[in-house]
């Protein structure tokens, strides 16, 4: 059996070269819109998401990223000229889980209109230092949102990477 639903889950890849135009503001609703559209623990809708389209900001979060990787200089966001900060209430048992659900929906939203996405990961780390604080501060955001993901989105510069074969032993049943 197979649908659109599963060709797009299937073929969705992380993608980490982007061109420097920006995705149109239809494609970026949509990808959005989806974000909304994700689960949530008691349907709290926990997570907040939010667009950062600003070369000066995206500069400066990559190199906040870099930092605590540990690999200073690096462009840890790929060049990619939109960056959309996955948020959710750490006062709320599930905002891990609500804002993880978030992030699946947009790059799988965006793999269906055929633009790339990536998870970079230290969202949470980046939003608990007071640098974090001060953007969450700056954007008009409570204190109490914890980072769950950035998930960089623009058209895809390259090929798309092939899929690897999927692990041994990934279902059991019982």
């Amino acid at each position: 059996m197979t649908n659109e639903t599963l060709k797009v889950l299937k073929g969705r890849r992380s993608i980490r070269r982007y061109k420097p135009e920006q995705i149109t503001e239809e494609e970026l609703s949509a990808i959005l819109e989806a974000g909304t559209w994700a689960p949530s623990g008691r349907n709290l809708q926990s997570a907040v998401m939010v667009v950062v389209q600003d070369r000066e900001t995206l500069d400066y979060m990559t190199r906040l990223n870099a930092e605590i990787r540990g690999c200073p200089g690096t462009d840890t966001f790929f060049a990619a000229p939109t960056a959309v900060v996955v948020l959710a209430d750490g006062e709320n048992y599930n905002w891990m889980r609500d804002g993880s659900l978030v992030m699946g929906n947009l790059m799988n939203a965006a793999a269906s209109l055929g633009i790339g996405s990536c998870w970079v990961n230290r969202a949470m780390e980046l939003f608990d230092m007071p640098e974090g604080k001060a953007l969450l501060r700056k954007w008009g955001l409570p204190e109490t949102l914890r980072g769950v993901g950035n998930c960089v989105l623009g058209y895809i510069d390259g090929p798309v990477p092939a899929p690897k074969p999927r692990k041994e032993g990934y279902i059991v049943r019982v």
